[in-house]
C-alpha cells in the first residue's frame, strides 16, 4: 500500500504555496514600484543628460575597455600572489600567537606587535611607505618595481587581519580535541597540524573569503604607485578624453568579479550553518 499524505498535512503544504506565491508577488511589485520611482528622479534630474554622457557614453565604454581589461589582468595576478603569501604568513601568525611554549615568547611578542602596526595603519599609508620607502633607501639589490612594491605592501596588510581570523578559528576549537589527540599520543606540532588547525581552518573559511574579496577590491590601490592595473588604466583613458566612462568601466569589472565570490561565501557560510544546526551545536 503506498502512502497517502493526510489532508491535514495536504492543508498545510498548500496554505505554505500560498504564502510563499503571496510573498513573491508582494516582492515583485514593490521592487517594480521602488525602480520606477527611482529611474523617474534620477532620469528627471536637472543633469541627467550630461551625467550620462560624462560616465555613461558607449563610445568611450567600448574604446577603454581593452586598456581597462588587461589592467584588470594584472590586479588578478597580484590578488593571487598576495592572497596565497598572506594566507601563509597569517598562518604563521596566528599559530605563533596561540603557542603557550616558553621558547617561542619573542616570537609571539614579535607576531603580536606585528599584527597591532599593520592592522592599525590605512593601506594606502603603507602603499606609500613600502612603494617609496624602500626605493629610498638606495640599495641596488632591492627593487623598485611599483607592481611587487605594491604586493608586498598588500601582504604585509592582510596577513594581519587573517592572522586574526586564523587565530580566532583556533581558539574556536574545543581543547577537549587538543586533550584527545595527546591522549592518544600525539605530539603538539602533531596536534595542531592534524587535529587543530583542520578543524579551525573549516570554521573560518567564510571570513578568510571576505578578506580575499576586499584584498580583491583593494588590489586596485596599487595604482597610487604607478601601477598600470584597471585603475590606472581607467584613469589614463579618462584624462586623456576628458570622460569618466572608462572608471565605470573598471568598477563593472570588479563588481563582476567580486559579486560570485561574495554569493560563493554566503552560500559556503549558509551551509556551514545548516551543518551546525543539524549537528546540534546551535
Amino acid at each position: 500500500m503506498s502512502y497517502q499524505p493526510s489532508e491535514l498535512r495536504l492543508q498545510r503544504e498548500a496554505a505554505r504555496r500560498r504564502a510563499s506565491r503571496r510573498s513573491t508577488l508582494i516582492a515583485i511589485l514593490s521592487t517594480v514600484v521602488i525602480g520606477t520611482v527611482l529611474t523617474i528622479a534620477v532620469t528627471g534630474a536637472p543633469g541627467f543628460k550630461a551625467v550620462r554622457q560624462s560616465f555613461f557614453s558607449w563610445h568611450y565604454a567600448t574604446t577603454a575597455f581593452p586598456h581597462v581589461l588587461s589592467g584588470l589582468w594584472l590586479n588578478l595576478r597580484v590578488m593571487v600572489i598576495a592572497s596565497l603569501l598572506s594566507f601563509i604568513l597569517g598562518l604563521l601568525i596566528a599559530v605563533a600567537r596561540t603557542s603557550h611554549s616558553p621558547v617561542l615568547y619573542p616570537l609571539r611578542i614579535l607576531a603580536t606587535t606585528y599584527t597591532d602596526i599593520f592592522r592599525g595603519l590605512p593601506l594606502l599609508l603603507v602603499l606609500y611607505l613600502v612603494g617609496f620607502g624602500i626605493p629610498g633607501l638606495g640599495f641596488t639589490w632591492l627593487t623598485n618595481s611599483a607592481v611587487i612594491l605594491g604586493t608586498v605592501s598588500l601582504i604585509l596588510t592582510y596577513s594581519a587581519y587573517m592572522g586574526e581570523v586564523i587565530r580566532a578559528g583556533i581558539e574556536a576549537v574545543n581543547p577537549a580535541q587538543r586533550m584527545a589527540a595527546r591522549a592518544l599520543g600525539l605530539t603538539p606540532t602533531q596536534t595542531q597540524r592534524h587535529v587543530v588547525l583542520p578543524q579551525a581552518l573549516r570554521k573560518v573559511t567564510p571570513a578568510l573569503l571576505n578578506d580575499l574579496i576586499s584584498l580583491q577590491k583593494d588590489s586596485g590601490l596599487i595604482s597610487v604607485l604607478g601601477a598600470i592595473d584597471a585603475i590606472r588604466a581607467a584613469q589614463i583613458d579618462a584624462s586623456q578624453s576628458f570622460n569618466f566612462t572608462p572608471y565605470v568601466v573598471a568598477g563593472a569589472l570588479f563588481v563582476s568579479l567580486t559579486i560570485p565570490l561574495t554569493r560563493f561565501t554566503d552560500w559556503l557560510s549558509n551551509k556551514q550553518d545548516r551543518a551546525r544546526v543539524q549537528q546540534g551545536q546551535w
